[in-house]
């Protein structure tokens, strides 16, 4: 008696695929398709870019059903005697795990937002009785077990640390548009890796081994990702106290590197022993030494370090050992360090203020934070949904309003090409001057924004092909300073080049706000 027909194997293929991939990228609603089928619906925003539709999306409603009846089936046939091949049991095995988080989501949901237990004690996750029924139920069947016992309760702390996955990266990282979209996969990859069955298998417990490096302009979130990261690290369940081995939200220590002197992020960092310098007057822990095993330093500007602080870092990326300033003796961190810099590593790298072997520890994962501008560029309706959010922080009730004031300030009066050179930050700043005096005056653009913005644009491929040789024909033009001379170095006529003129782009290579520029 076989397990599966071809029709429910092809389910719970896709089931599987879907259980196991990035939630982010597009391969999820193909998965979803094919579980689905004719069930498949459109009628709602897709759930990853509009997360409000997560818990009663119609596709994830009707495929929890459709799991649960399917496994279910399987089940009972395994009771009666069917064997299964090697691959029809990692596939039933699959559609269980689907249908446990499933089952289970909105526990863990509750059990995350809970007020911390008195006296400090870890609240108790007294739903594990339910998760180790239903598994024992599924997969435990009589004398042909498909997992082991013993990973019962390691599967119950994968799910609570999907469910915070989730809530961490929708919490810190707010838009609709395909740059966002893809940020958000970059950070969950960054959690899980590529591959989430050898993460489930093997790396778990190993990713504070490697240093994740969040990069792009001032302004874009890239503290945020590092707190989605940081925050959703993988904390072990112990089944007899029911509880988690740590409490995730107390485990994320912040350094912002850019606002301390070498002297000062040396104690901070690694900390002092008494009497090493003037005004040592008491041993002192660092953050290396405070972090614990499943906690997160994040460094934030690292680009600011000075050569001497990055060696003794590479030291702590190679060895995970460090010494106290004044101390001789070797202490570890067992923490994930991430890092985050403005600049470019490669150009800091070629200038000589990034040391190459510490920027090669520290590259081992890469996240790039897109700008405010390719992120509108891509989705202008995502102006809409950032001023919401940020308004609800000022005004919260009254967040709608101020939305639509903004918005409409923005677009009547910055209009839809505006480069926002401060990203995300400044846009806070423009909602909260219109707020006060229904006014937001921009600092004047420079130069170097306007040909980074440039760079970033080409690097990401936003452009098209007619918008790329406007904005290089402007470029050169604002270097040569005539026409003819453009013209030649372009290999273009010169009327072309002259057609092909962006005004704004040239006004803010200028650095001149509101000019009309060259006729």
């Amino acid at each position: 008696m076989t397990l599966m027909d071809a029709r429910e194997r092809s389910i719970a293929q896709a089931v599987s695929e879907l259980t196991y991939c990035n939630p982010f990228l597009p391969e999820r609603i193909t998965h979803e398709r094919e579980a689905l089928g004719d069930e498949f619906s459109n009628a709602k925003p897709d759930w990853n870019i509009d997360a409000r539709a997560v818990d009663d999306h119609p596709n994830v409603v009707n495929l929890t059903r459709r799991v649960e009846r399917l496994a279910t089936t399987l089940r009972d046939r395994l009771r009666e005697g069917a064997r299964p091949s090697k691959t029809e049991a990692d596939l039933y095995v699959d559609l269980v795990i689907f249908m446990l988080y499933q089952r289970r989501r909105a526990d863990f949901a509750a059990f995350a937002s809970a007020a911390p237990t008195a006296a400090g004690k870890p609240a108790r996750a007294d739903f594990f009785d339910a998760h180790e029924h239903e598994a024992t139920e599924y997969l435990l069947i009589r004398d042909r077990p498909m997992i082991a016992r013993a990973e019962l309760p390691h599967l119950f702390a994968c799910f609570f640390q999907i469910k915070r996955a989730f809530f961490h990266i929708f919490k810190n990282i707010i838009g609709v548009s395909k740059p966002v979209v893809r940020f958000r996969a970059a950070v969950w990859q960054s959690i899980f890796t590529h591959d989430m069955r050898r993460y489930r298998r093997v790396l778990y417990d190993r990713m504070a081994d490697f240093t994740t490096l969040v990069t792009g302009p001032s302004g874009t979130g890239k503290e945020l990702a590092a707190r989605a990261v940081g925050l959703s690290r993988f904390v072990p369940f112990d089944p007899k106290s029911r509880t988690f081995a740590t409490d995730p939200a107390k485990s994320f220590h912040a350094v912002n590197l850019s606002a301390l002197s070498p002297a000062l992020i040396e104690s901070e960092l690694f900390g002092h022993k008494k009497g090493a310098f003037t005004g040592a007057l008491a041993d002192r822990a660092g953050w290396l030494a405070v972090c614990p095993p499943l906690g997160t330093v994040f460094l934030d500007e690292i680009g600011d370090l000075d050569a001497s602080i990055q060696v003794k870092l590479l030291r702590v990326l190679q060895s995970r050992t460090f010494q106290r300033v004044g101390d001789t003796a070797d202490l570890h961190f067992g923490g994930k360090i991430i890092a985050a810099t403005n600049r470019t590593p490669a150009e800091e790298c070629a200038a000589g203020r990034l040391r190459e072997d510490f920027y090669y520890r520290l590259c081992s994962d890469l996240i790039e934070a897109p700008s405010l501008y390719e992120r509108l560029l891509d989705a202008p309706q995502e102006l809409d949904h950032l001023v919401r959010f940020i308004a609800d922080r000022l005004v919260g009730a009254e967040a709608e309003t101020l939305t639509g004031e903004v918005v409409e300030y923005v677009r009547n009066n910055l209009g839809p090409d505006y480069p926002w050179h401060g990203n995300v930050r400044e846009l806070e700043q423009c909602v909260r001057n219109i707020m006060i005096r229904k006014h937001y005056q921009p600092a004047q653009p420079r130069t170097v924004d306007a040909r980074r913005r440039f760079a970033e644009q080409v690097c990401s491929g936003s452009l098209t092909a007619d918008e790329l040789l406007s904005k290089y024909c402007t470029l050169v033009y604002a270097g040569c300073g005539n026409y003819s001379a453009a013209a030649a170095r372009l290999g273009l006529d010169r009327r072309t080049v002259k057609s092909r003129i962006d005004r704004l782009m040239l006004d803010q290579l200028a650095g001149v706000a509101n000019k009309s520029g060259p006729i």
